[in-house]
């Protein structure tokens, strides 16, 4: 009888049981959060074949969804319960492998960049900041252990901020660029530059437009915008008696606004392919370029910030700390606070170019700049070519070119020339000799020490954000409120939150858009909304997932163009995010009543454009007042 259930057994069963175990391997995150879905890959261990997902459990937390993936497996939504070490199983078929994960509260993903935050602004020392943000993360992620967190501060996250390639050419081009404001200064080209263009900026309403209006002249790249016009207009703006702060933020609405608006820019391929990516989760009709165009006219926010900033200088009134900033400088030329640490040195403070005044040539401030931009055009143009022909492509235009070019490489090219151009165009004039002009540059350099720092400590409590999931964390507490007609306004505040928290838009931009994109599509069908009503909202969930990235990073001290703003402003960092940060609000308030919340209920984007645009003319009239330098040193409002 035994024998005869035993023959009974189909032989690939006793195979199975016969045969070892086979190990899988199992990848977990570093750090999860709780409550908060992460993934884990499986891969076969040696002697393993193909894993099948429907032979597969999961065993210590749940899950959404298991996928083949490669040969191995995808688990995805994978959420737990506790804190702490938390074991984790696989088993798919006789193999079976186990992972442990690190599982803490949601909320302290957030303690880096609050702590930052906070100390920033109550201390007004950024670095000290920074760094007090950094080490808190990296303790957290080391196990609650203070001194190895403090050690990971710099061998792990400041390392590993300068290491990155990228990364790396923004320091070098920042550096450059300083030391091009050195030759600049000591040839005498920014005092001439400066008197050519005050020839049409004679007063301080008129160098405030200018501006805002050389950032259409930048228009490729926000750090090429910021880092040319700050450096360019402030020699300008100090003469006209205009605060640092108000340069500051007028660099800084200007350079953001207009990068990430433009039918043309290096944003312009990366947030094509996001907006392609969500698009083909709800296989759309449309291609992620066209509906990218359509989402222009809901980008209520960087057009609103630009619409108010035009008005502040164009009428001359400001409110909150801005109005001190201006009163300050213009009644008592004191274009910086006193006791104001500014991000970048004061080069008129160097010996070795303190003497650069004493020649006045507008050919030594032109044709440098003229270097930098036909340099980093021509750049563009050959790094984009370059990879589209490497990719195989055949038809291609302009778009396409710059959308896939290297916009480090190209500034980092476009700095080297105008300091050589600099350079060789004074020493051939003889306006200086070349030890002198090398004393400038370093400089110059030098100058851009305290800058780097803040930026480099910028980037460090950003990957610290990102190793503690902040980001999802948001999404996970904030993705609750599901009405289709509030969904865009909501996409908006968690987009800024999370811009404002991790000091990066392109992140959150990267999370957001395949999430809200088959959000949007999900619940307007279950609203039963007609395509007509149903497109508004994909439209301004699109919309408001660039806009409200911005706006988040546009305000956050944490923010790399942020800081980048206050170095070439030569302003104090924590004085031009206080100043900023009401006109900030004011234009996201105008974004959110005039434009998000109507269109998404069916009014016509132009329409609240026109309407917005004229709300914050009304605003500063209201809350802005007028301040004017009289003769005896008073101000007249």
């Amino acid at each position: 009888m035994l024998a005869w259930c035993a023959s009974a057994v189909p032989a690939q069963a006793q195979v199975d049981r016969d045969a070892p175990e086979v190990e899988l391997e199992v990848q977990a995150p570093e750090i999860v959060l709780t409550g908060v879905p992460f993934e884990l890959t499986v891969s076969p261990g040696d002697g393993g074949g193909p894993l099948t997902a429907a032979a597969t459990t999961l065993e210590g937390a749940s899950h959404e969804s298991i996928s083949a993936s490669d040969g191995g497996l995808v688990v995805s939504g994978v959420t737990v319960a506790g804190s702490g070490a938390i074991g984790v199983s696989v088993s798919s078929g006789a193999a079976r492998g186990s992972a442990s994960v690190r599982a803490i509260p949601g909320w302290l993903s957030l303690a880096p960049p609050l702590l930052a935050i906070v100390l920033a602004i109550w201390l007004r020392q950024v670095i000290v900041a920074l760094v007090a943000g950094i080490w808190i993360g990296a303790t957290i992620l080391t196990g609650f252990n203070p001194l190895t967190g403090f050690f990971e501060v710099g061998s792990r996250f400041v390392i590993g901020a300068v290491a990155d390639s990228d990364r790396a050419h923004i320091i070098v081009f920042s550096m450059m660029f300083g030391g091009l404001a050195g030759i600049l200064a000591r040839s005498g080209g920014a005092r001439g530059f400066a008197e050519l263009i005050t020839r049409y900026a004679k007063t301080p309403r008129q160098g405030q437009v200018s501006t805002m209006l050389t950032a259409f002249v930048v228009f490729f790249d926000d750090y090429a915008n910021v880092i040319i016009r700050g450096n360019l207009m402030r020699p300008i703006t100090d003469g006209l008696r205009v605060s640092r702060e108000k340069l500051a933020f007028l660099t800084d609405t200007g350079a953001a606004s207009v990068a990430s608006t433009v039918i043309v820019s290096t944003w312009i391929g990366y947030e094509v392919g996001l907006i392609d990516q969500g698009l083909d989760l709800i296989s759309y009709p449309e291609d992620g370029y066209s509906v990218f165009l359509r989402t222009i006219p809901y980008r209520f926010y960087p057009i609103f910030s630009f619409a108010l900033a035009l008005s502040v200088g164009f009428l001359g009134r400001d409110f909150g700390p801005m109005r001190a900033a201006e009163q300050r400088a213009r009644t008592l030329n004191q274009p910086l606070r006193p006791g104001a640490e500014p991000a970048t040195e004061t080069l008129d403070e160097h010996p070795e170019i303190a003497d650069g005044g004493a020649t006045r040539l507008w050919i030594h401030g032109v044709v440098p700049i003229l270097f930098v931009l036909g340099t980093a055009g021509i750049m563009i143009w050959i790094t984009g070519r370059d990879a589209l022909v490497a990719a195989g492509a055949t038809d291609y235009g302009v778009r396409d070119i710059v959308t896939n070019s290297d916009s480090y490489v190209a500034l980092l090219c476009a700095a080297i020339a105008g300091c050589a151009s600099g350079i060789v165009l004074a020493v051939a004039r003889r306006v200086l000799k070349l030890a002198d002009a090398m004393d400038a540059w370093l400089a110059g350099l030098r100058s851009m020490v305290l800058a780097i720092v803040i930026l480099i400590l910028a980037w460090s409590i950003g990957d610290v954000t990102g190793d503690l999931h902040a980001a999802d964390y948001l999404v996970q507490v904030l993705q609750n409120v599901l009405s289709p007609g509030l969904l865009p306004t909501l996409t908006f505040i968690v987009a800024g939150v999370m811009a404002f928290a991790t000091g990066t838009s392109w992140a959150t931009m990267a999370v957001l858009m395949p999430l809200v994109i088959p959000l949007a599509s999900a619940l307007s069908a279950n609203a039963g909304l007609a395509p007509a009503a149903a497109d508004p909202i994909l439209m301004g969930v699109v919309g408001a997932v660039l806009a409200g990235a911005v706006f988040g990073d546009h305000c956050s001290p944490i923010s790399d163009t942020t800081v980048l703003s206050s170095m070439a402003s030569a302003c104090d960092h924590i004085d031009h995010v206080r100043t900023q940060l009401p006109y900030a609000l004011s234009a996201a308030g105008i974004a959110i009543g005039l434009g998000i919340l109507p269109t998404s209920f069916g009014v016509s984007p132009w329409i609240a454009l026109l309407a917005g645009a004229a709300a914050t003319i009304v605003l500063v009239r209201v809350l802005g007042s007028r301040v004017d330098a009289t003769s005896d040193g008073t101000s007249a409002s």
